[in-house]
């Protein structure tokens, strides 16, 4: 079973060696929107960055004037910080576990298209939906990467838990499942971040290797209450408890 998750505009710094991008798991060998990107940030006004970036405070947009290549990096799963990655918690997973991610998490970034959870990725700043020059992202990466995708997933069970702009980059050809969280009769929208990093973590330290063992899943504050079918897509329902 694979995994797809959206990345977090929030990002650690650090890191040890250096990028390389045709090291990534999914390198589509078109690097125009890379180098365009490249390109921007290291010959355009502040005025510019800070609309590329999502930055308000200019002080800030030097950390981001960099030569990728020379960035220092983290795995994609360390480098994103937000609220899904911190509920998934993955450095204090066990080493099983932590192979679990690496090895069936996908994450999908506006800048590298999908990468694998155990890819290298230096620190970067790209506003989700912001265009690079001509190019805009969703569109680049769906005419890239999904036949790549569809051949990779083939085989699997997929668990869809990507932020709906996210969803523009691929559409599975093949039946998906996804999750949606209802508390006193409500959509949670908010906290679903929260919920799908939790509700991947619990997967990663149980081994489940298919959305039969994830239904089957006893999970601390969900009830599955629910199961939709809508054409290739599986919707599961829970209910926090």
């Amino acid at each position: 079973m694979k995994i797809l998750l959206a990345p977090s505009e929030t990002k650690i710094a650090g890191g040890d060696e250096k990028f390389d991008i045709s090291n990534l798991s999914f390198d589509t060998l078109d690097r125009s929107l890379v180098d365009k990107y490249q390109d921007i940030i290291l010959n355009s006004s502040t005025q510019t960055l800070s609309k590329l970036f999502g930055i308000k405070d200019i002080s800030k947009i030097d950390n981001y004037k960099t030569i990728l290549q020379n960035q220092p990096t983290l795995k994609a799963i360390e480098r994103y910080t937000g609220v899904a990655f911190d509920y998934l918690d993955y450095n204090s997973l066990d080493k099983n576990s932590k192979n679990y991610i690496d090895n069936n998490l996908l994450i999908f970034s506006n800048l590298f298209g999908v990468l694998k959870a155990n890819d290298l990725i230096p620190n970067y700043k790209l506003k989700q939906g912001e265009g690079i020059r001509d190019i805009k992202s969703d569109k680049f990466y769906k005419n890239n990467i999904t036949k790549i995708l569809d051949n990779y997933l083939q085989n699997e069970d997929i668990l869809d838990l990507r932020a709906k702009y996210y969803e523009k980059f691929y559409k599975p050809t093949k039946n998906y499942t996804t999750l949606k969280f209802i508390k006193d009769g409500k959509v949670v929208s908010h906290w679903a971040k929260a919920y799908r990093g939790k509700i991947t973590r619990e997967i990663a330290l149980n081994s489940i290797n298919s959305i039969d063992e994830l239904m089957a899943l006893d999970i601390k504050g969900l009830s599955l209450i629910e199961i939709l079918n809508i054409k290739n897509q599986i919707e599961i329902i829970y209910s926090i408890e």
